[in-house]
């Protein structure tokens, strides 16, 4: 697992970075002097002449510090490892460095808000009711430093809708600067309910923009337990079927796990009959993350234990003409005849595999395990050997 942010270590004198800079990192000494201000050159040692006007100048080591420029220069440790040409971080005066874009990981996340309207039983990133805008104007200081050939960029919270107008701004700018780049938006789908909404997210014109949005079973009971909000599935159902009604491209996710895995056929079927208008359907393992950590025994079941309902399931769909995807499973715990619907789904910087791996054929192929699987996974873990 990668660490995201951790402190550096300030050499010389408290950063001159102001509240906090959006920085490109550099590993070239002859950067354009024109770039160096929204720059962070990333160096070995601090031996040779270090050149002026970066804002922050990283060092894997401190060598010697004679000719060392006043400040801005940190030593930062091997949990930083990763960082590499091209990738985007943020720099607070207290020198704690946070990645928000590493152009060689898999796709992009962008955290908007920690902000929420449900209250899932097993929300990985469970709800807190701060302030975080400053979220937002860290990420618009930051998409035009983005590598233009990026495939993927992920916009999740909390509930990114809350945000309004100031979502509209991000995804504006992720446009603009980013034509090509697919954007994926996890959001509940409830206040899609009101039909404006899904015209605003219509009226973006964004050349491949998906809404993600979970929905849990087919009765509004089991739905609305999970997400710990009477109502929601009936804001659920109308924001799918508002945003489809104006063209915008929907995924359907259920996250399965012990409250949810027993009518998954069921979904199925109902997917297929009411919304087989939608444009993906993911069904997606647990992350032993937040609140499904403190609900543990509610919330888990070993996957082994419902391959025959994902497997009818998975079939049912796909038979439907629904593009059909398997996120966070295991490939040898998958029923070998939905083994092709698995897809590597996890986020490459929390994403690992386990020793009970060791010699499978197919691990390159395997969606592997979220890092916090080490709290609890199945005993039924074995490599596939393959001649």
């Amino acid at each position: 697992m990668l660490k995201l942010s951790v402190p550096g270590n300030i050499v010389v004198r408290p950063l001159n970075v102001g509240r906090s800079a959006i920085l490109r990192i550099t590993t070239n000494r002859s950067h354009p002097t024109a770039l160096r201000a929204n720059s962070a050159l990333l160096l070995e040692d601090t031996n040779g002449a270090i050149p002026p006007g970066f804002s922050a100048v990283l060092a894997r080591a401190l060598s010697d510090d004679t000719g060392l420029p006043e400040s801005n220069v940190l030593t930062i440790g091997p949990d930083l490892h990763y960082l590499a040409d091209g990738d985007v971080i943020r720099v607070s005066p207290d020198a704690r460095i946070k990645t928000i874009y590493r152009k060689a990981g898999r796709g992009v996340s962008l955290l908007v808000t920690e902000r929420c309207n449900s209250f899932c039983v097993m929300c990985s990133q469970p709800p807190r009711e701060v302030n975080d805008d400053y979220l937002i104007d860290d990420y618009l200081k930051a998409v035009p430093l983005f590598d233009r050939s990026t495939r993927e960029i992920g916009i999740t919270g909390g509930e990114p809708t809350l945000l309004g107008d100031r979502l509209f701004t991000l995804l504006r700018s992720l446009k603009s600067y980013l034509p090509e780049t697919s954007v994926h938006i996890l959001t509940n789908g409830r206040t899609a309910r009101d039909l404006s909404l899904a015209e605003r997210f219509a009226n973006l014109n964004h050349p491949d923009l998906m809404l993600g949005i979970p929905l849990y079973s087919d009765v509004a009971a089991i739905h609305d337990f999970v997400v710990q909000a009477d109502g929601a599935y009936d804001e659920t159902l109308r924001g799918i079927i508002n945003l489809k009604r104006y063209g915008v491209r929907v995924e359907i996710r259920v996250v399965i796990h012990k409250q949810t895995y027993v009518r998954l056929r069921e979904l199925a079927r109902f997917i297929v009959r009411n919304l087989q208008f939608v444009d993906h359907v993911a069904l997606m393992g647990l992350e032993l993350m937040g609140f499904a950590r403190s609900n543990l025994d509610e919330v888990w079941i070993d996957p082994i234990e419902y391959q025959g309902e994902l497997r009818d399931a998975t079939i049912t769909l796909s038979r439907a003409g629904i593009r059909t995807s398997i996120y966070n499973h295991q490939l040898c715990l998958l029923d070998p005849a939905i083994r092709s619907f698995s897809v590597k789904s996890i986020s490459d910087w929390k994403n690992e595999y386990m020793p009970e791996c060791t010699g499978c054929s197919l691990m390159a192929q395997c969606g592997g395990f979220f890092s916090s699987a080490t709290l609890r996974r199945s005993p039924n873990i074995r490599p596939i050997v393959t001649s």
